[in-house]
């Protein structure tokens, strides 16, 4: 109810700045609506959307298996870490705009380009929070394992990845708010399709029902995402981790 009621209000909000400003500048939610429902009985918004989500779920997909490995990497290896800390320190500071100009500068304005500048930009995120959570692990737990003779698959499960499970919940995230935001700007620079592009072209053609009408239904999905995805995942995570603490401490 009360999230409800936050929505009620800011609509509330909207429609009032709407009155006092140039429909051309700040439709009302009426238009806005009106063109979402155009965009979606032609199909185009149902579209755009899928492709967004497609690029979104592959660079991420990319950036945390190989962020997570690298990370787990420079945790629990000190050479690996002083090797690899100047390169992460690197793609931490380097901006996103010059990543993706580069991928589509050198390969061509291709998806492989897009879905990889996506996931470079997410990589030393991911590969940060994943190092200080390998660099948390109890080493008593360790010294348990190999005395218990766990395979590589027990200790993996039962060890590592309970304690691991947090940091991985953090990283998603704060993955996919990134993630998010950069598929727009790939889409926009170098794509033909996706919320990113039309959002692109309603601002070439000054067209504010339109950029809303993508801008929305976007906002929506990440936050049907966050809320049916993200969130019951941290809390099966949470309560996974208990479960195996007390599967180990029973053992």
């Amino acid at each position: 109810m009360i999230r409800l009621a936050s929505l009620a209000a800011l609509f509330a909000a909207w429609q009032a700045a709407a009155w006092f400003s140039d429909p051309r500048r700040l439709p009302g939610p009426a238009p806005v609506f009106g063109a979402i429902v155009e965009e979606a009985r032609s199909g185009a918004l149902f579209s755009n959307l899928a492709a967004t989500l497609a690029r979104v779920v592959a660079s991420f997909a990319l950036a945390m298996s190989l962020g997570a490995a690298i990370g787990y990497l420079m945790g629990r290896n000190r050479l690996a870490d002083r090797l690899l800390d100047p390169w992460l320190v690197f793609l931490l500071n380097l901006p996103a705009l010059v990543v993706i100009v580069l991928a589509y500068v050198w390969a061509g304005l291709t998806e492989a380009a897009a879905i990889g500048a996506v996931a470079l930009n997410k990589l030393p995120n991911a590969v940060v929070t994943i190092r200080e959570g390998a660099r948390a692990l109890d080493h008593h737990l360790d010294e348990m394992a190999q005395a218990f003779r766990f395979s590589r698959a027990a200790r993996l499960r039962h060890v590592i990845l309970p304690q691991l499970a947090p940091y991985f919940a953090a990283a998603t995230r704060s993955g996919l708010s990134l993630v998010w935001k950069i598929v727009l700007v790939v889409e926009l620079l170098g794509r033909s399709n996706g919320v990113g592009f039309e959002i692109n072209m309603a601002f070439q053609q000054f067209d504010m029902k339109l950029l809303f009408a993508y801008a929305l239904p976007f906002v929506a999905l990440m936050l049907g995402v966050e809320t049916f995805l993200v969130q019951p995942l941290e809390r099966h995570v949470a309560r996974w981790r208990r479960g195996a603490a007390r599967r180990r401490d029973r053992a």
